[in-house]
């Protein structure tokens, strides 16, 4: 009866997909695990309780988190909900205004931002630009295009068939315009046209084939012409769907009735879309055309311009970017979603976006022995864990990506490309996630909690959630503040140690004794469950678990379950009511939990670590001692 031991030295390839159980050739397998839930992966291997979320305030509704960063000083937070945004500096909201983005259209918006300006799109509303004058002073207005004299400098579009003409009753003042087929509805008014390159602006619309109009340039002619256009973004075509800037220049990325079409601004003069003579400082505009349906959901500057579409990736190429210069190519053929905005992040030169499948999480990255862009699926090995994302940023201090799914969890992805590390684990918490922004060294959420939404930030001084901490010089037992919990049961710390759940009663709770200090909030539990043993799993054997040794790091509590049950691991002595009667000490070494009992049951894990414990804990590795018979 032979004695083996094996020691699990990483949790560098997170948790993967149960269709792995059969494969113990992998390394995937020797780094995974079958289940980590509320615990981040560290780069180095081992994994830890996730820090707990500090209570910043109750936002209006649902809807949408944003990061505005101008500089260290200048960090805020963007709360987006029903026609309205709450500005956030260090946790404080210190400005609000009105919005005309609805709670439904928010999932669809994009933005990019300028030194003090943030441009956001959607394509049912016309684009607006948020400007920040101060902490406290920030404007909202719609985006204006460079005007010279009566010109506004826009991009145009022709919309109507080719052989569709229009015909102006003169050439200057107020005309007519009588159409060949039907093409003015009521929206066209206040909009532009231009005939032989020349604008007018529609100040009435008579019927589906006339209109009425001011010439702002003075007309060629009054002849039928099939040279003319009208402005490609307005209340009747359809707004922009996404935005950016590359190589000094605005781009924008598809509308709502143009989806396949792209814009780049003049050189240094970001308003100003004239295509000019095509000199190479001129705007430049240009279709992807190809095979299949190619809707742009993002444009990204990374190594190149990068173009994201509902059926492929692209890549625009140009050193510099010019009229004649510029080259188009499709890269890979994924496709991003088309019923929500999930914003493409950049990681060590990677662009990493998701599929449109919505079961996979891709990598962009350029490859130097292609020379080209592959999209490798950072999911393929977690694919349970993937599902249907809606938000997401990353968190460069800790190197966790935070993806929000649509059914409320939260993914952490620990991602370290020059140690081939990519680590899925998962989050819950008593509510659902909505939305994730990273401002500045801040992870931030918006976290449905029954009816209400509240704004979160990870926190890892707490191990709670929805968590308040309050001191007082004078030790009490009444502690206030809590009214976003009102009725509900929390978990509190008194300096720094575990004592009984308190139930919050008109934003009070009342602790079992006077401390100095609390940490009230929800309970969250952490897992950690290994894969099985690989190898010998045939029906005859039998397996007995003698000891795990559990390496720990700076860890209050540790609750093992090893087939008899979670028992708890004393760190402190414990109280006469049963609770720590002081904050324990961090311990750092091996720990050794003994094991009693045969399995014959291969697949299911050894042992297991859940612990609600809220307390610091974190497992370095694991060496499982066990016997197995012939």
């Amino acid at each position: 009866m032979p004695m083996l031991a094996l020691t699990k030295t990483n949790f560098t390839a997170g948790e993967v997909t149960p269709e792995l159980l059969g494969r113990g050739d992998l390394r995937a397998y020797e780094n995974g695990a079958r289940r980590l839930r509320n615990v981040f992966i560290a780069p180095t291997g081992g994994v830890s309780r996730r820090p707990g979320l500090a209570y910043i305030d109750t936002a209006r509704g649902n809807g949408r988190l944003v990061a505005f960063e101008f500089n260290t000083e200048q960090v805020y937070l963007l709360v987006f909900t029903e026609q309205h945004v709450d500005v956030y500096k260090n946790g404080a909201k210190v400005a609000d205004f009105a919005t005309p983005w609805t709670a439904d259209q928010l999932g669809q918006i994009a933005w990019t931002q300028n030194a003090d300006t943030l441009l956001v799109v959607h394509p049912d509303v016309a684009p607006r630009k948020i400007t920040r004058t101060s902490h406290t002073s920030w404007t909202i207005e719609e985006w204006t295009f460079h005007e010279a004299g009566n010109v506004i400098e826009q991009p145009y579009h022709k919309f109507a068939a080719s052989e569709v003409t229009l015909t102006p009753s003169a050439m200057t003042g107020s005309i007519t315009l009588t159409a060949s087929a039907s093409l003015f509805v009521a929206n066209h008014v206040n909009t532009r046209f231009r005939i032989a390159d020349k604008e007018v602006k529609i100040t009435a619309v008579t019927s589906a084939t006339v209109a009425s109009a001011d010439v702002k340039q003075g007309l060629g002619g009054t002849d039928a012409t099939k040279d003319w256009e009208e402005q490609a973004f307005s209340a009747v075509r359809g707004w922009p769907v996404s935005v950016g800037f590359h190589q000094d220049r605005l781009v924008i990325g598809g509308s709502r009735d143009l989806p396949n079409r792209l814009w780049l601004s003049k050189s240094s003069d970001l308003w100003n879309f004239d295509l000019g003579t095509g000199l190479d400082d001129e705007a430049i505009e240009f279709a992807l055309l190809s095979d299949q349906v190619n809707a742009i959901r993002a444009v990204f500057s990374g190594r190149h311009l990068q173009v994201l579409t509902s059926g492929a990736e692209w890549m625009v190429t140009g050193q510099p970017l010019t009229p004649g210069k510029i080259q188009l190519n499709r890269q890979t053929r994924i496709g991003s979603p088309i019923d929500r905005q999930v914003p493409p992040r950049d990681i060590d030169g990677a662009t990493i976006y998701v599929g449109r499948s919505g079961t996979d999480l891709r990598e962009f990255l350029y490859s130097d022995i292609e020379q080209a862009y592959l999209s490798n699926d950072l999911a393929m090995l977690a694919k349970p864990l993937c599902n249907q994302p809606v938000d997401m940023d990353y968190d460069p201090g800790r190197r966790l990506l935070n993806v929000v799914m649509g059914d409320g969890t939260l993914a952490t992805v620990t991602n370290y490309r020059a140690e081939q590390v990519t680590a899925w684990s998962l989050q819950s918490t008593d509510g659902l996630f909505q939305s994730v922004a990273v401002v500045g060294d801040v992870t931030n959420f918006l976290v449905k909690r029954g009816t209400a939404y509240f704004i979160e930030t990870f926190d890892s001084a707490l191990n709670t959630d929805a968590a308040l901490t309050g001191t007082s010089v004078t030790p009490k037992t009444d502690w206030g503040g809590l009214d976003h919990l009102e009725g509900r049961t929390v978990t509190v710390l008194a300096d720094g140690a575990p004592v009984t759940d308190c139930t919050v009663d008109d934003g009070d709770i009342a602790v079992e004794y006077p401390v100095r200090a609390v940490e009230a909030g929800l309970p969250y539990t952490h897992e950690i469950e290994p894969l099985p043993p690989a190898g010998n799993n045939t029906a005859s054997n039998l397996l007995r678990l003698v000891l795990v040794t559990f390496r720990l790091y700076e860890t209050a509590a540790l609750t093992v379950d090893t087939g008899a049950g979670a028992r708890s691991i004393p760190f402190k002595r414990l109280g006469t009511a049963g609770v720590l009667d002081t904050a324990p000490e961090p311990f750092t070494g091996d720990v050794k939990v003994r094991a009693i009992g045969w399995h014959r049951d291969f697949i299911a894990p050894l042992w297991r670590v859940v612990q609600s414990d809220p307390l610091p804990s974190t497992v370095l590795s694991a060496t499982t001692e066990m016997k197995v018979t012939d």
